[in-house]
């Protein structure tokens, strides 16, 4: 009677014990959720701004473009792809479609840093694709894995899984 009693106070330590990891997880869980929105957010609406400015060809980023060396129409290309990244990264599902957003926009974050030193501009023009780089890394990084891509596991004719 008395073993059976402390089984079942163990048991309810336990369970006790399951619960609060399971709290502690969840609450470790929200953070990221939190901070991968926050990035995400920021990250996205600096990226939507700068679309929407290439898109509407303003003075300041015509301007910026000519001055690297580039044709004016490029600012069209730029634009739609910008735009249509940050659509991939929001909208819900698509995991694929946001690695190629996430690929995208490293490219033309380095792609800008690199012009801005090949020019010779100023080393805060040459960085500050950078930070936003950074930025990008952090939104890549704190996804949830319902957001991520799930790579499937193949078996080769040799037994070798890739």
């Amino acid at each position: 009677s008395t073993m059976l009693m402390f089984r079942k106070v163990d048991r309810m330590v336990n369970f006790a014990r399951l619960v609060q990891a399971s709290r502690k997880r969840k609450r470790n869980m929200n953070k990221q959720v939190v901070g991968y929105w926050a990035v995400t957010a920021l990250f996205c609406l600096a990226m939507m701004a700068s679309g929407a400015m290439n898109l509407l060809r303003v003075e300041q980023m015509s301007e910026a473009i000519t001055a690297l060396g580039y044709p004016e129409y490029l600012m069209t290309i730029l634009g739609v792809a910008k735009v249509l990244g940050v659509i991939a990264l929001l909208i819900p599902g698509a995991p694929l479609l946001k690695e190629w957003a996430y690929a995208g926009f490293t490219f033309d974050l380095l792609g800008a840093s690199a012009s801005h030193a090949f020019v010779g501009d100023p080393i805060a023009e040459t960085i500050v694709p950078v930070v936003v780089l950074g930025i990008a890394a952090a939104s890549y990084f704190l996804r949830p894995t319902t957001r991520r891509l799930q790579l499937a596991t193949i078996n080769t004719a040799g037994g070798e899984t890739s």
